[in-house]
Parts: C-alpha cells; structure tokens; sequence
C-alpha cells in the first residue's frame, strides 16, 4: 500500500493512494488518537502502564513534518515536539471507520 501524495491543507490531512481514493482526517482526531505509548500506554509483561497526562497546545494541533516508516506507516512530527507516534495504515483505516 503506497501513498501517491499525502499533504496538509485546512487542518486535514490528505493521503491519497495510487488508484486515486483518498482519506481524511482532521489533525485534531490524529493528534487526540496518537498511537504511541506515551499517549496510549502499553502493557509489557502483564505490567500496564497508564499513559501521561496530556498538556495539549494550540502547536499540538499542527504538523512539523511527516516522515514514510517502512511501507506501512507515517510518522507524524508535531509542532509541540512530540514525535513519538506511528500511524501505521491499518490504524488510520481504523480510525476511519469510526
């Protein structure tokens, strides 16, 4: 699954693929649903971890810059500087089908 462009434009981001469909998703919903741990918590070894307390900003809300992870996923650089999270494509298809 290759992107043919993914762009920001009126807070959204836009991923379109190479058969031309595209999806959307509002950086607000991308920011709040940041897969990574910090922002999610995770369990290693039946040992739950509760994520930290977010303290979210107009820059937490904004893109820095994007960067390809492999074929399957984006990283996503936000202007508060958190860059932690790996939006890989089967979990944006999630999050499009809420």
């Amino acid at each position: 699954m290759n992107a043919k462009q993914i762009k920001v434009e009126n807070k959204q981001l836009i991923i379109t693929w190479m058969d031309d469909s595209s999806w959307q998703f509002s950086l607000e919903l991308l920011r709040n649903e940041c897969p990574c741990a910090g922002c999610k918590g995770e369990t290693i070894l039946l040992h739950t971890y509760a994520p930290t307390e977010k303290k979210l900003s107009d820059l937490s809300y904004k893109i820095a810059g994007i960067q390809p992870v492999g074929g399957y996923a984006i990283a996503i650089q936000w202007k508060d500087g958190h860059d932690t999270g790996i939006y890989s494509w089967d979990y944006l298809q999630k999050l499009i089908a809420r």
